[in-house]
C-alpha cells in the first residue's frame, strides 16, 4: 500500500513539474517580440472616360417678358440645331431649369436700362457616352456665339465634365495585383533581414481613386477624358525564421 502511495506521489510531482515547465515556456514565448512587417502595394490602370456631361447656360433679355421669352426660345432652337448637327439625339438633350429675373424689382432698379428689364436664363444639359463627340462640340461653341446665343459668364468657360463608370470591372484584377506587389515587397524585406514571410495579420484594401491622367495645377480634373484608376493596399505579414 505504501508503494502505491509513493508511486502516486511521484506521478503527481512529475505532473506538476511538467505543467510548470509548459507554463514557463508559454510565458517566455509570450514575451518574445512580435515580428511583423507592414507593406503597401500599388496598382494603377489608364482608362478613358465613358460618360460625359455638358451643362449649357444661356440668357436672353428684353424690355418685357414676351420679348425676352422670344429671345430665349430662339437661342434654345439654335443650341438644339447645333447639337443635332454634331450627332446628338434629342434624348441626349434636356432642359434643367429656366429662371426669370425682373431687374426693376431689385435694389438697384433705378440704374437698370429699360431694354434689359427682364433677364431669362435657361440651363440645358447634354449627356452622352460619346465623349469624343462631346469634347469636339464644346470646342466649337463659337459657332453658337455667331448664331446670336448669349452665354452666361460662368457657363461659357465651364465646359463638359467626363467620368469613368467601369471601375467595378477592374476592382478584382487590381486588388490582386496590389496584393501581390505588397507580398513581393514583404519578401524582399524578409530576405534582407534573414526571415520568411508568414501569414497575413491585417489587410486594408484601400480606396479606389479615379484621377486625371495628367495632374495640371489649378485645372478641373473632370475636364480630362483620359484618366487613371489607382488603389493602394496596406498589408501586415508575420515574419518567421
Amino acid at each position: 500500500m505504501r508503494l502505491v502511495y509513493l508511486l502516486s506521489a511521484i506521478v503527481l510531482a512529475a505532473g506538476m513539474a511538467l505543467g510548470g515547465w509548459f507554463v514557463g515556456t508559454s510565458l517566455v514565448k509570450s514575451r518574445e517580440p512580435l515580428r511583423i512587417v507592414t507593406v503597401k502595394g500599388l496598382s494603377e490602370r489608364p482608362v478613358k472616360a465613358d460618360l460625359g456631361f455638358w451643362p449649357i447656360r444661356f440668357v436672353a433679355t428684353g424690355p418685357n417678358l414676351e420679348t425676352a421669352r422670344s429671345g430665349l426660345e430662339a437661342s434654345e432652337r439654335a443650341v438644339r440645331q447645333f447639337l443635332t448637327s454634331k450627332g446628338f439625339e434629342e434624348a441626349d438633350i434636356g432642359v434643367q431649369n429656366i429662371t426669370v429675373e425682373d431687374r426693376y424689382a431689385g435694389y438697384n432698379a433705378g440704374n437698370t436700362p429699360d431694354d434689359v428689364r427682364f433677364v431669362l436664363t435657361e440651363d440645358m444639359l447634354v449627356t452622352s457616352r460619346d465623349v469624343d463627340a462631346l469634347a469636339d462640340a464644346s470646342r466649337s461653341v463659337a459657332d453658337l456665339l455667331r448664331s446670336g446665343v448669349v452665354f452666361s459668364s460662368d457657363a461659357y468657360s465651364a465646359g463638359p465634365s467626363f467620368v469613368f463608370t467601369g471601375i467595378n470591372d477592374l476592382k478584382s484584377e487590381m486588388l490582386t495585383e496590389a496584393t501581390q506587389r505588397a507580398r513581393d515587397t514583404a519578401e524582399q524585406f524578409a530576405d534582407e533581414s534573414g526571415a520568411n514571410v508568414g501569414d497575413i495579420q491585417t489587410a486594408n484594401q484601400g480606396v479606389f481613386e479615379i484621377l486625371p491622367a495628367v495632374d495640371i495645377p489649378n485645372d478641373r480634373p473632370d475636364k480630362q477624358i483620359d484618366k487613371r484608376v489607382r488603389v493602394v493596399t496596406t498589408i501586415t505579414y508575420f515574419l518567421t525564421d
